[in-house]
């Protein structure tokens, strides 16, 4: 990634003020610095939120226009969410971001937005709609041949009138086709009418974090058009993180016509667990192993705000007991990004990103869990990866995984992310 891009120099105090809260006046920035204490992207590349700012001020666009900062940046949004001014720097830097030249940005970003601009399916991964089905058809096959239990399980694709359809980060389908399991058994366990769509089925969209407007358009008005064919009622994001957030804003930003309703899969799990529908327990926790929860930053702070979080920790302390519940701090919308966002991960500037990331790794640290739930594959990634790195002994792993293991229904091979103190509990009887 060159650190002097060949596009465009923006006119940042424009771009600025053209960004600035009804109301509100740079002039009265109170210059506080509570933007730059709080974020964790502070100081790599002699940058800060604050400074950021300050610099667009005083009409510096060149300095903005080539710094790689932009692209440590996670846009995650802690800055406009402490600011007193409510000014979001994450949105100067989405405009500095789409001025870069093509060629100048970090090519794993761009290359997972090429890709999803392949085929209809809309995946990061280059995985063809055909592809998906295919996937899809011979992982439940395994499933219904060597789990008695589940013989009779169902994976509907493109079911008109559903009521609900769920979308699948591409990483399940592409390298780990296992793990899509746990999911169907959920909605199996819950009774739910649902369906996969074929098209825009992909739960990513790094099209957003490369700043070009027209690709980030282009995938979630495929992936509406394709939601709106089946006439479902309601589109629910799995457990991923940003792709609730591009859909959502993409609709409101870009005027489309959406004929559903958006939601988490961490709403539903809450929900069906108080119906009494997913009637899980901590009764497997006898060694009272110990879990903290990380908040995604595009789940919670910037789409539904606490109540996702009081959910998903109503759901963690169902789990787990809640004896055995440490939470982050500062958690919730305060949270502090991990430093998987924002395309940081495709970025390939692991350095970088580690320093961010160590913030992260401390607050861990601090509660002395055992494991870390996250609902977002991104923040998974991100502190599996830092957590290796600086010497952490946690364990990462899914919501899914968890709720299937307290039900018993936990397959075999689908204990990729238990570690050995659990990876043989509950293993369901199959004679």
């Amino acid at each position: 990634m060159s650190a002097h891009p060949r596009g465009d120099t923006l006119d940042f105090l424009k771009v600025a003020k053209d960004l600035l809260p009804a109301g509100a006046s740079y002039d009265a920035c109170v210059g506080c610095g509570i933007c730059a204490s709080g974020c964790p992207a502070s100081g790599l590349h002699g940058m800060d939120p604050r400074r950021f700012i300050n610099m667009a001020m005083l009409g510096m666009n060149k300095e903005l226009s080539t710094t790689p900062w932009v692209w440590a940046c996670t846009q995650c949004k802690r800055c406009a969410y402490l600011c007193p001014m409510g000014i979001d720097v994450s949105q100067l830097v989405g405009a500095a971001r789409g001025a870069w030249a093509t060629e100048d940005k970090p090519s794993g970003i761009v290359r997972s937005c090429a890709a999803q601009r392949l085929d209809e399916s809309t995946s990061a991964m280059g995985i063809m709609s055909e592809d998906f089905v295919e996937i899809v058809e011979e992982t439940l096959e395994e499933i219904q041949e060597n789990q008695p239990r589940f013989a009779d399980l169902k994976v509907p694709i493109d079911k008109k009138g559903a009521k609900f359809v769920i979308n699948q980060n591409s990483r399940e389908p592409a390298v780990e086709p296992e793990e899509m399991a746990p999911l169907w058994k959920i909605l199996d366990y819950v009774g739910a009418d649902w369906t996969y769509s074929s098209k825009g089925w992909a739960a990513e969209n790094f099209c957003m974090f490369t700043g070009d407007l027209d690709a980030w358009k282009e995938m979630v008005e495929t992936r509406v058009d394709a939601i709106n064919a089946l006439e479902c009622e309601t589109w629910i994001n799995t457990e991923c993180g940003h792709s609730f957030f591009t859909l959502w804003q993409g609709i409101e930003k870009f005027g489309l016509e959406a004929n559903f309703e958006a939601e988490s899969l961490v709403t539903y799990y809450a929900q069906w667990i108080r119906e009494g529908r997913l009637p899980v327990n901590s009764d497997w926790n006898t060694n009272n192993l110990k879990f903290t929860v990380q908040d995604p930053c595009q789940l919670v702070r910037k789409s539904i705000g606490d109540k996702a979080a009081d959910d998903l920790r109503f759901v963690v302390k169902t789990l787990v007991g809640e004896e055995n519940f440490i939470d982050m701090q500062p958690c919730r919308s305060a949270n502090y990004c991990c430093g998987g966002g924002g395309g940081f991960l495709q970025a390939g500037m692991s350095k970088e990103r580690r320093a961010y990331g160590k913030r992260k790794f401390d607050q861990i640290i601090a509660t002395e869990a055992d494991y870390v739930l996250t609902p977002c594959h991104n923040c998974h990634s991100q502190i599996d990866d830092v957590g290796e790195y600086f010497g952490g002994a946690y364990t990462v792993t899914h919501l899914w995984t968890l709720i299937c293991l307290s039900l018993g229904i936990l397959g075999p091979d689908e204990r990729k992310y238990l570690g050995p103190d659990l990876a043989d509990i509950n293993l369901p009887d199959e004679e």
